[in-house]
């Protein structure tokens, strides 16, 4: 790369978070909607000021940010385009519940990041709650900051459900533990799935309310789903015993490598020398595109300064590492394509 090739690089670095803002406010005020749906007959800045509740000024600025940013174009009549890049912002799924995660959840915090590496505690969560972690809070979170992370937590989990009860239910279960089950969707899902399966709940009480609530609402299911409000970072807390099946969807990467090992450790001591433990996770070194491997590298630093400070994405290797270290082996591995993230890891006691 030229020196000044590098220059200019860096400047993107230096200037991102004005293009971000641009982006989220063009967003915001719909002024990419109005130019791709203009797409065929091209508006000036002074045809699409009559179509947005924004001043010549406030579009001038942002625009010459967007196509500097190559989001909008502009031919040599002054005309203007969404590019593909502004496009993927406009229409595309997992860059929109990125950008609102990114926006509501992570922005302010991020400012903390220097803390939270000196310190290993999520200096950033002071920006939206007075809480240890963000799990402690989140079903405290103002309904904005809420919104954005249940979308984002769902995105990279809902798509993988229907493959991965078909994995789960291969040996027909009787009894799932849905540990960090969160909103109750697996334990909805699973429990709509087999009409047989019961499925116990464990999180914190927080979360385990928030899941009564929803699961309450599905008569045909309540009875076959049970609660257990659970600090599993509590050294004196246990797992209890009975599961055919023990399910963690993108749950233990929450958790630092040493706390991953303690929680296997938990499962392990009660139980049975049959059961099944599915493990649900996006890795790092497991994806197709690069665009997912950035997303979810990114994300670690969420965890870093806003979740709890000592937790990451983490690499499919790392994970065979701690199984490994605590007692089970894989005895399978499943590479949820359709889903596109996802990869499952079967484990069992070892023998």
């Amino acid at each position: 790369m030229r020196t000044l090739d590098a220059l200019y690089e860096a400047q993107k670095i230096a200037f991102s978070p004005f293009v971000f803002q641009t982006a989220a406010t063009l967003l915001d005020l719909n002024v990419l909607e109005v130019i791709e749906n203009h797409r065929q007959d091209r508006l000036t800045i002074d045809q699409l000021e009559s179509h947005v509740d924004v001043s010549k000024y406030g579009l001038t600025v942002l625009l010459e940010m967007a196509i500097a940013a190559n989001i909008v174009e502009k031919d040599q009549e002054g005309r203007l385009a969404l590019t593909k890049v502004g496009y993927s912002i406009l229409k595309d799924e997992m860059t929109r519940v990125n950008l609102n995660f990114t926006r509501d959840v992570c922005y302010l915090g991020l400012h903390n990041l220097t803390d939270a590496i000196k310190n290993g505690k999520p200096e950033g969560l002071k920006m939206i709650g007075d809480w240890s972690t963000v799990y402690e809070g989140l079903s405290q979170l103002p309904d904005h900051i809420k919104k954005s992370w249940f979308e984002f937590d769902h995105f990279y989990s809902d798509n993988a459900f229907s493959t991965a009860l078909e994995i789960i239910f291969k040996a027909n279960p009787k009894m799932i533990f849905d540990i960090g089950g969160n909103t109750g969707k697996w334990a909805i899902a699973s429990a709509k799935y087999n009409d047989e399966v019961n499925v116990k709940i464990i999180d914190l009480p927080g979360q385990i309310n928030v899941a009564q609530q929803n699961i309450n609402k599905i008569e045909s299911i309540a009875n076959r789903v049970s609660y257990e409000a659970l600090n599993i970072l509590d050294p004196k807390s246990e797992i209890p015993e009975g599961a055919d099946v023990y399910w963690m969807s993108q749950f233990l990467d929450c958790f630092s490598e040493q706390e991953i090992e303690s929680i296997l450790l938990k499962i392990k001591k009660n139980a049975k020398k049959d059961s099944d433990v599915y493990i649900m996770e996006t890795f790092i070194d497991d994806q197709d595109f690069p665009a997912a491997s950035f997303s979810l590298i990114a994300t670690s630093l969420y965890f870093t300064a806003i979740a709890n400070g000592n937790s990451k994405m983490y690499s499919k290797s790392v994970f065979k590492y701690i199984i490994e270290k605590a007692g089970f082996e894989t005895v399978n591995e499943y590479r949820l394509n359709d889903s596109g993230y996802h990869t499952i890891l079967h484990c069992k006691l070892k023998s």
